[in-house]
């Protein structure tokens, strides 16, 4: 059975303003155990919560060879992060990028993705199920 591993970080709103639970923690987190229930056939889903940068590219190092995939949804830090996207690079794992907001309140950001150009693929605009499409991806 595969391992996967989701990480996801802090969120922006339309105004550029982070907002680390900008769907409710809470509801992230249902939705994250029924994906585990829906998929558990196929593969192991572990979920990681960060809000800080480097808690985001700690989790990547240790769990980077360990797991047949990570889908990571960087948030705040996709246009910013040369470290997020050397952590990827480092690894073993493949990343499939994720965004879960709304690709055009992303458009300026995904011109600027450091993380784009080390991931084996990104997803923009599909609200949580991106999540779903990153995870299905990587079990392709």
């Amino acid at each position: 059975m595969k391992k996967i591993a989701i990480i996801n970080g802090p969120n922006l709103n339309l105004l550029g303003k982070r907002e680390p639970k900008i769907y409710g923690k809470k509801n992230i987190e249902i939705f994250i155990n029924l994906l585990k229930k829906s998929i558990k056939n196929l593969a192991k889903i572990y979920f990681y919560q960060s809000n800080h940068e480097g808690e985001i590219i700690d989790i990547i190092h240790n769990i980077g060879f360990e797991y047949n995939g990570i889908v990571i949804n960087p948030g705040a830090y996709t246009h910013t992060s040369l470290a997020i996207a050397d952590a990827i690079k480092s690894v073993s794992s493949p990343v499939i990028e994720v965004h879960i907001t709304n690709i055009f309140s992303r458009e300026k950001i995904r011109k600027k993705s450091f993380i784009t150009e080390v991931c084996q693929g990104s997803i923009f605009g599909f609200g949580l199920n991106s999540y779903e499409l990153g995870i299905i991806s990587l079990l392709l």
